[in-house]
C-alpha cells in the first residue's frame, strides 16, 4: 500500500474540493478522527520520556511575538483590522494536532514534534484568551470565559487520547503496542480528516465570499506568501536545532480547524479566511513534499 501513499493526499485535496456541499454536512466526523490520528501516533512514543527543550520555547516565544507584532505593525500604518486579525490568527493558531503524521513522514524527530504539538497547543491556550480580550470584538466573552472555551475545544482532541495513551503503556502495554503498531494507519485517517476539513473551508468560503470578494482576494493573497514564509523560516530554525523537517511543519503546519473557530468566536468572522486559504496552501505544500519522499 506504501506505493501508493504519495497519491492519496493529493486525492483528498482534489476530493474535498470537488465535494466541498457533502464535507460541509460531515464536518462533525473531523474531532473524531483527529482523536484516533493522536491517540495512534501517541502510542507510537514512549510519553514518559516527553520533555518540553529550548527548542519548544522558541517555538513558542515565536508564535506570541510574531501574533502582536503583525497584529500591531499593520494596525499602526492604518491596515485594515480585518486583515490585521487574519494575518495575526496565521501566527497565532496553534501548531496542527496531526503534524507529527507528516512530518515523520518527511524524516523529522518523532518526540520533538509530539512535545511540541501538547505544550505548543497548551500555550496557545493561555495566550489566545489574553489577546481577544484585548482586541476581540466579542465584549459579551470575558478573559475567563474565552480560557474556558478555548481550553474545551483543545481537551478533547488532545488531552483525552494523551491521557489514554499514558494509561495504556503504564497498564496495558500489550495493547499500546498493538495500536503502536498500526501508527502507520494515522496518515490514512488524517487524509479522510483533510478531505472533510479542506472541503469545508472551501465552503466556508464560499459562503463568506458573496459582496467581500476584495477582502477574501486580499486574504488569500497574503496567507499564500504568509504560508511559505513560516514554513521558510521554520527550516532555519530548525536547521539550528539539527531537524529542519521538524522545525518546518512545527511553525508552517496549523490546525487551521480550530483557528477558524476562535476567529468566528473571538474576532471579524471575515477574518478567518485567512486561515481557510492558509489550509489549502499548507495541505498543497504537504502533498507535494510527500510526493517527492521516496516511500
Amino acid at each position: 500500500m506504501n506505493k501508493y501513499r504519495q497519491y492519496v493526499l493529493p486525492a483528498a485535496i482534489v476530493l474535498g474540493l470537488l465535494l466541498h456541499n457533502v464535507c460541509a454536512a460531515l464536518s462533525f466526523l473531523a474531532p473524531v478522527l483527529i482523536f484516533i490520528i493522536l491517540l495512534l501516533t501517541f502510542t507510537a512514543v514512549d510519553l514518559r520520556k516527553l520533555r518540553p527543550s529550548s527548542f519548544d520555547l522558541w517555538l513558542m516565544l515565536y508564535q506570541v511575538v510574531a501574533s502582536v507584532a503583525i497584529y500591531l505593525g499593520i494596525r499602526l500604518f492604518g491596515g485594515n483590522k480585518i486583515i490585521a486579525e487574519g494575518v495575526m490568527m496565521g501566527a497565532l493558531s496553534p501548531v496542527a494536532s496531526s503534524v507529527t503524521v507528516v512530518s515523520c513522514m518527511l524524516g523529522a524527530n518523532r518526540e520533538r514534534t509530539t512535545t511540541y504539538t501538547i505544550v505548543g497547543n497548551l500555550m496557545v491556550a493561555l495566550v489566545a484568551p489574553v489577546m481577544f480580550t484585548l482586541i476581540g470584538d466579542h465584549p459579551e466573552h470575558s478573559l475567563w470565559s474565552a480560557f474556558i472555551l478555548i481550553l474545551a475545544k483543545i481537551g478533547f482532541t488532545l488531552a483525552v487520547p494523551f491521557f489514554l495513551a499514558l494509561v495504556l503503556q503504564i497498564w496495558l502495554p500489550k495493547v499500546n503496542g498493538a495500536l503502536a503498531r498500526r501508527a502507520g494507519w494515522s496518515y490514512y485517517v488524517w487524509a479522510f480528516a483533510l478531505l472533510i476539513t479542506l472541503g469545508q473551508t472551501i465552503h466556508f468560503i464560499f459562503l463568506h465570499g458573496e459582496g467581500n470578494w476584495r477582502y477574501i482576494a486580499w486574504l488569500g493573497g497574503l496567507a499564500l506568501l504568509f504560508c511559505a514564509f513560516q514554513f521558510w523560516l521554520g527550516r532555519r530554525f530548525g536547521r539550528r536545532f539539527g531537524d529542519v523537517i521538524g522545525g518546518s511543519q512545527l511553525m508552517g503546519q496549523k490546525n487551521t480547524a480550530m483557528g477558524i473557530w476562535m476567529a468566528n468566536t473571538f474576532l471579524s468572522p471575515l477574518s478567518s479566511v485567512f486561515l481557510a486559504f492558509y489550509s489549502v496552501f499548507q495541505n498543497l505544500y504537504n502533498a507535494y513534499q510527500i510526493s517527492r519522499k521516496k516511500t
